[in-house]
């Protein structure tokens, strides 16, 4: 099983307090997010973004099938 690293889980930690707060917002509408799975990913986008250790996300067209 993939580890996640501890900056990573901080990213999701603080994504879904923001979300039970309301003020989670996503990034291309701009509208309020409410769903935790939604939450979860944008935790671990960030992670991403800042060079944590986050498994690769999947693509579109890998988890339709």
């Amino acid at each position: 099983m993939t580890k996640y690293s501890k900056k990573s889980e901080d990213k999701v930690h603080k994504a879904m307090h923001e979300m039970k707060e309301g003020t989670l917002r996503s990034g291309g509408s701009g509208k309020k997010v409410t769903n935790p799975k939604q939450a979860i990913a944008i935790g671990l986008s960030e992670a991403r973004k800042e060079g944590a250790k986050v498994p690769a996300a999947k693509k579109p067209s890998e988890s339709k099938r």
